[in-house]
């Protein structure tokens, strides 16, 4: 079973430290010891945690898509080059880029500081791990 310290766990969530003994405080996390005497949680823990807990813009569209992975967020960069287009978007903590044609991009209105959605529909997703984790 794979365990982390804390300042891991804070960081995969991107809270601190101090979030995460406040959460096994109020046992929301269970705190173990490592074979060094370090504090510890669960990855089973944390990782449901982090599922009953995301803190996503909710997607305003109301589209229903077969796409599962859909990204409310912030456009804050817009690219025109020629037929192409490249657009940034911030999605809670994690950043999405999109290549278009630039005319999507125009019929779009995409701007920085627009609300959009990134839908990601993809028939091969890479997964990697650390050794040893």
């Amino acid at each position: 079973m794979t365990r982390l310290r804390i300042s891991d766990a804070a960081r995969f969530l991107g809270v601190s430290d101090d979030t995460v003994r406040r959460w096994i405080a109020d046992g929301r996390l269970s705190q173990h010891k490592d074979a060094s005497n370090r504090a510890v949680v669960e990855g089973s823990e944390l990782a449901a945690l982090a599922q009953s807990s995301t803190g996503g813009l909710p997607d305003p569209s109301g589209v229903v898509s077969s796409s599962r992975n859909r990204f409310a967020g912030l456009v804050t960069d817009v690219s025109i080059d020629g037929v192409m287009a490249q657009v940034s978007m911030q999605c809670g903590p994690f950043r999405v880029v999109s290549l278009m044609s630039a005319e999507a991009c125009l019929e779009l209105d995409l701007e920085p500081g627009s609300l959009a959605i990134a839908s990601v529909k993809a028939t091969m997703v890479s997964i990697d791990t650390v050794p040893g984790a």
